[in-house]
This record gives C-alpha cells, sequence and structure tokens, in this order.
C-alpha cells in the first residue's frame, strides 16, 4: 500500500488538525482528540486514502496511506491544499515523504 509521510512546522499545529478535521467532517468522515494535554491526533478518511494526523512539539504530522499512487496523490494535494490556504500567514509548506514515517 503506498504511504507518504510530512511534518509542517508551526506552533499553531493543534489549532490547524482540528481545523482540517472540522472542515473535512463536512463531507468526510473525519475524527479529532486531544490525547494527554500535549498531543492532538484525528484521522480523515477521503474513501480514496487516509491521512493519521498528530501535533505535537510546534509540528503537524501527517501520514497518509491509499490503495494506489493515483488515490495517495490526491489524499496529499487535498491536504496540501488545505494547510496551505488554512495558514496561508504562516506560509506553511508540506514537504511529502514516501514511505512510512520512522517508528511507524
Amino acid at each position: 500500500m503506498p504511504s507518504a509521510h510530512a511534518t509542517v512546522r508551526s506552533e499553531k499545529a493543534g489549532r490547524y488538525l482540528v481545523q482540517l478535521c472540522k472542515h473535512f467532517a463536512h463531507k468526510i468522515p473525519a475524527t479529532w482528540e486531544e490525547t494527554d494535554g500535549k498531543d492532538t491526533t484525528g484521522h480523515a478518511d477521503f474513501g480514496i486514502g487516509t491521512c493519521d494526523m498528530t501535533a505535537r512539539d510546534g509540528a503537524l504530522l501527517l501520514a497518509c496511506n491509499a490503495p494506489d499512487e493515483d488515490g495517495l496523490g490526491k489524499v496529499k494535494y487535498v491536504l496540501e491544499d488545505h494547510i496551505v490556504r488554512f495558514g496561508w500567514k504562516e506560509e506553511l509548506k508540506v514537504d511529502w515523504q514516501d514511505g512510512a514515517p520512522a517508528g511507524a
């Protein structure tokens, strides 16, 4: 199963994670929760692929999977487009890496 991950640096990472999940939840299954008072986690199921998100230590961590490269590309595009738009004041950038994140 193709996968990709990215780290987006921002002191507002938790806020962006919740904003993304709330926005996506209008059209797809998306959930989020504060796990221990420091980390916030989220999950979005786009039908063509999924993304697990974690906000921790000033970073939004993204881990996406899809059954095929086409689906993965679409999931990555949707996430990056929304992150860049939501974080335009910070000029957020998403640098995708192929594969699962280390330790996953």
